[in-house]
């Protein structure tokens, strides 16, 4: 009995055991970002950044050799394209491993719904991938900047996102705000340092802002300060620098803000709705340019009120951007009615494409400054020279 039991325990393990369905790592192309474009007739253009292994990358002659290269394809859909591009590779390729997809500035005015969809249905796609827009410039070509840090340019893209000084999105974001009420996605923006130059291995790249888009459509972008506005509101920020002029003392400041709290609170009265966003901040003074010695409370007072009026423009005009010009609700305004009012809410709901645009929103910023720095004034200023 005991030897029929062996062997049928032996036969168990190797029925069982092994990865049937494994693949090799030499057998994999590494996919680091991918690009999306779209063709003069309206076809959709692919593109993968392709990670070259540290072999490979020796193999070559002598100088100093490219760690990744691009390759691209055109089809009807995503799925067409895939099988194109898989002809021009001698290796499977691996998406698990991708950073980031870039949106065309023109496809995404086109709309991304369809080229979004393969996301939500093949599992391989990781939802954590970053998703941005290239502004000003072909998708691909952000595929083919080089940047120094990084052996391939792509991680450079990524670790700007998690840094947190910028509108950080993926893709798992997007789907969710995309299907939430009352608020509608967003995408961080990356553009070429000079765009003519966007073949050059040696241009450089830079996160430039939001992009606002409605119904899976770019409606409009918002700049580097619009952005700090919105993104403080949202707590969207791990860190701020913010300067202001001080008009009536002359010269200007610079603060770095560690500590940021931002929120939505509606305020209802009768059928009309209002939207309070409140602002909170503390930081340390790190530039003075002015002759004030800021360890005097009253010349800390004027640095912290020039400091709130600038962080409130910054505010004001995305808004004013978001709500009027691009009628977006891309802060969650009405998603903030339904969270505090689930009532009002649903009153508004069906007519809030067009109330939205006329709801009135003010804005209350108090900031303050903890620290001013190793010395008060500057240090070039003689004594005369420094108000107290």
């Amino acid at each position: 009995m005991k030897p029929f039991l062996c062997i049928v325990l032996l036969l168990t393990m190797c029925l069982t055991s092994g990865c049937w369905d494994r693949k090799e790592i030499n057998d994999l192309a590494f996919i680091s970002g991918a690009a999306g474009d779209i063709a003069d007739d309206g076809d959709l253009i692919v593109s993968f950044q392709i990670a070259i292994p540290v072999d490979a990358s020796k193999s070559g002659g002598g100088g100093q050799q490219k760690k990744f290269f691009m390759i691209s394809a055109k089809g009807k859909n995503v799925t067409e394209i895939l099988q194109i591009l898989q002809k021009k590779t001698s290796r499977m390729l691996f998406t698990a491993h991708r950073s980031v997809v870039f949106i065309s500035e023109r496809l995404a005015k086109h709309g991304i719904e369809e080229v979004l969809d393969i996301f939500t249905h093949d599992p391989r796609n990781r939802l954590r991938t970053y998703i941005m827009v290239v502004k000003g410039a072909e998708a691909r070509d952000i595929l083919q900047a080089q940047y120094p840090f990084e052996q391939v340019s792509i991680e450079a893209v990524k670790e700007m996102e998690i840094l947190g000084s910028e509108s950080g999105v993926t893709l798992r974001d997007f789907f969710l705000a995309a299907a939430s009420e009352g608020i509608s996605p967003i995408m961080g923006v990356i553009e070429l340092e000079d765009p003519s130059q966007a073949l050059h291995g040696n241009n450089k790249f830079k996160l430039a802002g939001t992009a606002i888009f409605k119904d899976y459509k770019l409606t409009g972008i918002l700049n580097d300060k619009e952005t700090t506005g919105y993104l403080w509101v949202k707590n969207g920020m791990k860190f701020c620098r913010v300067s202001a002029e001080l008009e009536e003392k002359g010269g200007n400041v610079g603060v770095l803000f560690t500590h940021i709290k931002g929120s939505i609170k509606p305020d209802f009265s009768g059928d009309q709705v209002r939207l309070k966003l409140q602002l909170q901040g503390q930081g340390s003074l790190i530039e003075n340019n002015t002759t004030l010695d800021i360890r005097q409370k009253a010349n800390l007072k004027l640095v912290e009120k020039a400091i709130e009026k600038s962080l409130k423009q910054q505010v004001k005009e995305a808004v004013f951007k978001v709500q009027e010009q691009y009628q977006t609700d891309s802060f969650g305004f009405g998603q903030a009615i339904y969270r505090h009012n689930p009532k009002a809410w649903k009153k508004l709901k069906a007519s809030w494409d067009k109330t939205y645009p006329e709801v009135d929103v003010s804005i209350d910023v108090k900031l303050t400054i903890s620290e001013s720095g190793m010395s008060g004034p500057p240090l070039q200023l003689g004594e005369k020279e420094i108000v107290k």
